[in-house]
């Protein structure tokens, strides 16, 4: 299968210019070892059954001696010679002037404790499944980064072809790059089952060597995704899980502190711009899967369930629209975050660059609730508009002022154009969407 070039590249491209070795980690099956192989001339598999035994006993005695081959070199899997990681610390250390010749894979269902990390040598990169732009489901036409950056920056007009029913599909394959050499759409299904099937009855247990009930892990992952995109309270998820079993919450915490080192969940952190220091933040973290295909997985639901329920749909969406900003951000060393105060002001989603630039966003899935969540965002900037005057009213004693979104941005599934509206609000087809 041809090589599909990922958003991840770019980053892996600026990395290598600036040190020795990198570690690419990320979830089971997203293409992290793919990805690597591209850029190495020597590829070092630790669990190719007919080289393993030579492999791991040249990793045991004499680790340099890899390192003589040409290079770059990738050490896929290398948690099985765990000595490697020194070896090539070691290496970095020995010839600071050298960059990009190492590259390290291993699966995110082990652990290896090293006895140095690579701090200032390797450095480490995550890497997410396919947004919809890698897997062509988005055409592109419209890149998030260049409406934050760039007033000027016109993409109106731009037109989608992505209907409700390709991305009810597009949510329940998933990225895993796997599904693109698949040519059945019952197949590709198959493939994030089989990862949330793993998850629970092996890879929980396995990341660190501690045996732990599968039964508890599903349930668990059920809970996780019947809250999917929610800022739901942990002791309710917990709640969930100790209906049926009898678990603590000390135990639960453990689950899920394994399930997020196996990339499995993650946390959305809450933006906080103290726009007024009156208002009460609500910093709880929003729940998202690291590919929404898992949480429908342990749902046990197919595209077709979704005809009849948009609202549940909706919050996979916003899972989906949050897993790619995740790597659009990422790819511009920009962050992901949320906000919500009790005055119930809030946005989905806050893109914050370097710079202290940001973009609000609201996710969306039918078009009819675009004047809504315009409403919305034009509130959010009123409010900081209306503190920056009241601050600015005293010029003896001027109290803080507050940067103003660069942009506000409606991502919405069923847009078919592209459009910025007699407000300013940009509004943004997902099939259109790019970094």
């Amino acid at each position: 299968m041809e090589y599909i070039r990922r958003i991840v590249d770019d980053e892996l491209n600026k990395r290598k210019e600036a040190f020795n070795a990198i570690n690419i980690i990320g979830p089971k099956g997203c293409g992290k070892t793919r990805t690597a192989k591209e850029r190495c001339n020597t590829i070092i598999e630790f669990q190719d059954e007919e080289k393993r035994d030579g492999y791991l006993a040249v990793a045991e005695t004499s680790p340099r001696l890899f390192l003589k081959n040409a290079k770059p070199i990738l050490f896929d899997e290398w948690q099985d010679a765990p000595k490697i990681w020194g070896t090539i610390r070691k290496a970095c250390d020995d010839n600071p002037e050298n960059v990009g010749e190492y590259y390290l894979t291993g699966s995110s269902s082990r652990k290896v404790e090293t006895p140095h990390t690579g701090t200032g040598r390797i450095t480490e990169i995550k890497m997410y499944p396919m947004t919809l732009w890698e897997t062509g489901e988005s055409n592109g036409q419209i890149s998030l980064s260049k409406i934050v950056e760039n007033e000027e920056y016109e993409f109106e007009g731009a037109l989608s072809d992505l209907s409700l029913e390709d991305l009810f599909f597009a949510v329940c394959r998933g990225g895993w790059p796997r599904c693109m050499a698949l040519k059945s759409e019952a197949a590709k299904l198959e493939i994030a089952k089989d990862y949330y099937r793993q998850i629970y009855q092996t890879d929980i247990s396995a990341i660190d060597g501690v045996k732990r009930n599968p039964e508890w892990a599903r349930t668990l992952l059920w809970s996780y995704a019947r809250n999917m995109a929610t800022k739901a309270k942990k002791t309710s998820i917990y709640a969930d899980v100790k209906a049926t079993q009898n678990v603590t919450d000390v135990t639960l915490d453990s689950y899920v502190e394994k399930l997020e080192e196996l990339f499995v969940i993650k946390d959305i952190d809450a933006w906080t711009p103290q726009i007024r220091s009156k208002t009460a933040i609500r910093s709880g973290k929003k729940h998202i899967f690291v590919d929404p295909s898992i949480g429908i997985a342990a749902l046990g639901l197919n595209p077709d369930y979704f005809n009849n329920d948009l609202d549940l749909f909706g919050h996979v969406f916003e899972n989906l629209v949050l897993r790619d900003l995740l790597v659009y951000a990422g790819a511009h060393n920009s962050r992901i975050l949320h906000y919500t105060d009790d005055t119930g002001l809030e946005a989905d989603a806050v893109y914050q660059m370097e710079d202290g630039r940001y973009a609000l966003i609201e996710i969306k899935t039918g078009i009819n609730k675009i004047p809504e969540a315009e409403k919305s965002l034009l509130r959010f900037r009123d409010v900081i508009r209306k503190h920056n005057e009241e601050a600015l009213k005293n010029p003896d004693h001027p109290r803080p002022i507050y940067r103003e979104p660069s942009a506000l941005i409606v991502i919405c599934a069923t847009a078919p154009v592209g459009y910025t509206t007699d407000n300013g609000v940009k509004i943004v087809p997902v099939g259109c969407l790019k970094d």
